[in-house]
């Protein structure tokens, strides 16, 4: 009896996806546990979706959210076969699925649904291990360290895989075109900090944030500058003092393990470049007093931050949609997004005033697009370091990433600002000298 059962939920899923095909304008095939497929006769070498069992359906019946569907591609019970997920996002339906899916009857879905809901299934068990605890953003030194060991204590050699030579993990600078160089790319970026910051040899800059130190290498190395850079990463800390140590840096990089707020001293210049996603929109006021309180007055800072557009009022822009809930929860746990508008009122309250806003977000689209190829390419490498369900995971958050970007669902702002005081900001008449070639540095010279 349960043969013919598991018999006739073939025989449904089969017909409901056969129609969905033909009234939806699915690009893509279908192939399902039993080796069929739908359409029949699909090519095995095209665009397919993979329905490895019965229960994929069940579960995404039962619990039918993006959070069920990461966790069932991350298991491989999901796949995709002979593309990625740009190619899937490409051969996707036009339209929004909630007006499209009536198209298919609401009594024929409702059949099929209530056949899977009674159809056994072993709930996706992938990420099993990321709780409730993820989502917590209190701003406290305890979280806020886990929440970064999370993300970043990864391992130093899985980063390696898809990063630049300078492992930055941050939006590349494509200039004075689009192009594939990610090394140059990154380089690019680096050096557009500097020249933003105006940096002058003998300043003090600080790197809230630094990573694995490439922004205060490049900057006492080509400018001059004593740097301090702050992480709550013991992998990032480590690798990070021996490139300062290997480029014969050591006198003038400092890389602390410590939390931003614990930093004492003044600086003449101040990068945030990727690490205030982390922060959560609760702390964003303690977060600028500190920048402010370690700036010198008229030093300037650059803020270098993702960003979601603004809805109609603050309440509706905290409402997670399930893809930035999926996101912070697997990825980024505690991180939260800001929209530019929050960025630029939080900047003034915190006696800041606000010189630039630049937009980059079509080359943050390139950026994990180019990151997305990379570990591909290295996939089996990326196994063997970190494990198939950890990889899956970071191929889907990539893509995802760039499809974001590029479509305009996120942005990313690079926003310079400097201690407020009376008088002239100290800065040029024009940004000319922003874009003015620099061969030497593209070519990782001084």
């Amino acid at each position: 009896m349960s043969d013919d059962k598991a018999a006739y939920r073939l025989a449904l899923a089969r017909r409901l996806l056969a129609d969905a095909h033909a009234k939806l304008e699915i690009q893509f095939g279908f192939r399902l546990w039993d080796g069929s497929t739908v359409p029949d006769r699909w090519p095995a070498d095209a665009l397919a979706l993979v329905i490895a069992d019965e229960g994929v359906l069940a579960a995404l019946v039962r619990r039918p959210t993006l959070d069920t569907a990461v966790r069932l591609h991350v298991e491989g019970r999901l796949d995709f076969a002979n593309g990625t997920l740009f190619d899937f996002a490409s051969a996707r339906p036009r339209g929004k699925l909630g007006r499209l899916l009536p198209k298919l009857g609401v009594l024929r879905m409702a059949h099929a649904a209530f056949a899977f809901w009674r159809a056994p299934a072993d709930a996706p068990v992938a990420l099993a291990a990321v709780t409730e605890e993820a989502d917590a953003r209190d701003g406290s030194a305890g979280v806020n360290k886990r929440n970064i060991a999370y993300h970043y204590d990864v391992s130093n050699g899985f980063y390696r895989l898809f990063l630049d030579d300078q492992m930055v993990y941050t939006c590349g600078y494509f200039a004075p075109a689009w192009h594939d160089d990610l090394d140059r790319a990154q380089r690019d970026k680096l050096d557009m900090i500097c020249r933003k910051l105006r940096l002058a040899p003998g300043d003090r800059l600080l790197d809230i944030g630094c990573g694995w130190g490439a922004l205060v290498c490049h900057a006492a190395q080509h400018y001059g500058v004593t740097a301090l850079g702050v992480t709550l990463s013991e992998e990032q800390a480590g690798l990070a003092r021996e490139r300062a140590a290997a480029r014969g840096l050591s006198d003038r990089v400092t890389i602390a393990l410590q939390d931003y707020r614990s930093v004492e001293g003044q600086f003449d210049k101040i990068a945030s470049i990727g690490m205030f996603e982390h922060v959560g929109i609760d702390n964003h006021p303690a977060y600028f007093a500190t920048v402010s309180r370690l700036l010198r007055p008229r030093g300037l800072y650059l803020h270098h931050a993702i960003a979601r557009p603004a809805k109609g009022d603050d309440r509706k822009f905290r409402k997670m949609r399930p893809e930035y809930r999926a996101l912070t929860r697997y990825i980024f746990p505690g991180g939260e997004l800001d929209h530019i508008g929050m960025s630029v009122a939080n900047l003034e309250r915190a006696r800041l005033e606000v010189h630039d806003v630049e937009g980059w977000r079509e080359h943050y689209a390139h950026t994990t697009r180019l990151w997305f190829e990379r570990l591909s390419a290295r996939r089996a490498e990326a196994i063997a370091e970190v494990g198939e369900d950890k990889t899956r995971l970071w191929l889907l958050y990539l893509a995802g990433c760039s499809l974001a970007f590029e479509r305009g669902a996120v942005g990313i702002y690079q926003t310079l600002a400097s201690k407020r005081t009376r008088g002239p900001s100290g800065l040029p008449s024009t940004r000319q000298d922003l874009y003015a070639v620099r061969d030497s540095v593209d070519q990782g010279t001084t």
